[in-house]
Parts: structure tokens; C-alpha cells; sequence
């Protein structure tokens, strides 16, 4: 069992910049290219950074910022590498990266925002989200991220309606987009019995998120979505992704959705322990919530 860490760290001296378009909007073009590129170029020196850090203390897996190449799909501020003075410096960088978390074994995933839609009823924001994860598809071939996370979207239309649809323009996406694609069970609209069938269909590995299950329960017990999602995952011959988190006022809180800055060590499923799987732990207080989970499951 490997643990994962997501997109930034606490004590660590590690940041990952980013800009927004408003900031590069009354630049000229000339200026827009060379900060955009000033902060790729240290979010690349970052990402080796963290994956040094993130090998050095114990932990499997790192999560990648979404905007690492921020306002890349932008309509007016956006670019490629070709359009920055350190375009190659960048991808020198990278597949640096790529090269050291192989022989590490660390793996890296992407998780987009949550307004990456491709079930959308609206074709702009079916196109805009194509866009937003072909960029990622591109980062992650780069860097050797074998994980693109997303959730099934809203529910216009009702579930099965949305989820036509996802199946639908998952044709649109690319091949090392669609290879690389998961889907998350959330903690309001879709569950692990809704996405299952649309997994099978379309061969997407399910990545089985234990707080959103409790929140949004199926009917499964936590063993039975365990098994189901890990199957998915199994069948082509992939090492299973899981998400875990704690309520921040506990589960007896009024809003049990909100992360807590650490896990509670009885919030960590008996049946993962033995399983070959990655755990991400969405916590506030990152690496260390991390390391304490750690700890806390040698000593349980």
C-alpha cells in the first residue's frame, strides 16, 4: 500500500506558482509569454522537487496542481510551450521528472476542477472541459501521470440522462486522455452502484472515495464498493486508486462533507489493510496528516 499526497505541502519548501488572466490581460503579448513561462519553468523545478521530497519520506504518490501550466486553455491569454522563451528548458524539465518518479516509483495523478464537465447539457463547457483535460493529458504523458480524475458531473437531465451523455463524448477525448481517465464517486450526486455499469462500458477504472460513499451512500457496504471499485481497476491489470478523508467536525457535525486537517485512524477501512492500492489522503494539513496516518496505522 502506497499513500498519496495532494498538490502542495505544509512544511515543506516547496510552492507551485500560478497566475490569473486578469494579471496577464494588460500585458502585451511579448511580457505575458515571459511570466507565463518564468512560472512554468519554476513549477517544473518544483514537481522534481516534490517528488525528491515525497520519496524521501515514505510517501507513494503526489497529486499534481491542476493549473501547473496556469490560463494554459484560456481563449485569450492561453499558450503552448512553443509560445515561451523557456518552452525546452520546461520539457528538458519534465521528462526529468518523468524519469525520476519511475525510478522512484512515486506515481502522479491530476484531479481537474470540479467545472470539467463532459456531461454537460451545455456544448461550451463539454468543449471547454475537452480542452482543460487534453492539456492535462498532455502534461501527464510528459511527466508519466497514469491517473485523470474526475467526477461524473451534474445531474441535468437526471443521472442516467448525464451519464448518456459522458458516454457519449468520451469519444471526444484523445486516447492518452481517455487511458488515462478515472471516475470518482461524489458525496452528493453519483454513486458507486450509478458509475459502475458506465465503468464497465467504457473501461474506466473507478477511484472508490470512502468519505463521499458515507455521505452518499448506495446500499454497498464499504467492503462490497472496496471490492467492485478495486475490480475495475484489476481487469486491466493496474494498481487501484482509493480516496480518504475525515469530517471536520466528525461525523456527527452538521456538515460532515468538510475535510478535517487530519484523518482519524478509525475513519481508515479494515478491508484496505493488505490491498495493493494507492491512497490519496485529502487532509488540510497535507504531508503531515499524511505521515501521521502512517504512524497512527503502524500502532493500530
Amino acid at each position: 500500500m502506497r499513500f498519496g499526497l495532494c498538490c502542495i505541502f505544509m512544511n515543506e519548501p516547496i510552492k507551485f506558482r500560478t497566475t490569473t488572466a486578469r494579471a496577464l490581460a494588460g500585458l502585451s503579448r511579448s511580457e505575458q509569454c515571459a511570466r507565463l513561462s518564468a512560472i512554468c519553468l519554476e513549477n517544473a523545478k518544483s514537481l522534481h522537487a516534490a517528488v525528491l521530497a515525497a520519496h524521501r519520506l515514505g510517501i507513494g504518490a503526489f497529486r499534481v496542481t491542476t493549473p501547473f501550466f496556469p490560463r494554459y486553455t484560456h481563449p485569450e491569454v492561453g499558450y503552448t510551450l512553443d509560445d515561451l522563451p523557456a518552452g525546452d528548458e520546461i520539457r528538458a524539465l519534465l521528462l526529468d521528472v518523468n524519469k525520476l518518479r519511475s525510478g522512484l516509483d512515486i506515481r502522479l495523478s491530476f484531479h481537474p476542477d470540479q467545472f470539467v464537465s463532459i456531461s454537460s447539457l451545455r456544448d461550451d463547457v463539454v468543449r471547454k472541459s475537452v480542452a482543460e483535460l487534453e492539456y492535462q493529458g498532455l502534461l501527464a504523458e510528459m511527466i508519466g501521470a497514469d491517473v485523470i480524475n474526475i467526477h461524473a458531473g451534474g445531474r441535468q437531465g437526471g443521472k442516467e440522462e448525464a451519464l448518456q451523455r459522458f458516454s457519449a463524448n468520451f469519444s471526444r477525448l484523445s486516447e492518452r486522455v481517455r487511458m488515462r481517465l478515472t471516475l470518482e464517486n461524489d458525496d452528493i450526486s453519483f454513486t458507486v452502484r450509478d458509475l459502475l455499469p458506465l465503468c464497465r462500458e467504457l473501461g474506466i477504472p473507478l477511484v472508490y472515495d470512502v468519505h463521499h460513499h458515507r455521505c452518499n451512500s448506495d446500499g454497498f457496504s464499504v467492503e462490497e464498493a472496496t471490492r467492485l471499485a478495486v475490480a475495475t481497476w484489476q481487469q486491466q491489470g493496474r494498481e487501484p486508486w482509493v480516496h480518504l478523508s475525515s469530517p471536520k467536525d466528525g461525523w456527527q457535525g452538521g456538515r460532515p462533507r468538510l475535510h478535517a486537517d487530519y484523518i482519524d485512524p478509525d475513519d481508515f477501512p479494515d478491508c484496505w489493510r493488505g490491498l495493493e492500492i494507492t491512497v490519496d489522503v485529502e487532509a488540510k494539513a497535507k504531508e503531515l496528516a499524511v505521515l501521521r496516518l502512517m504512524a497512527d496505522l503502524r500502532l493500530k
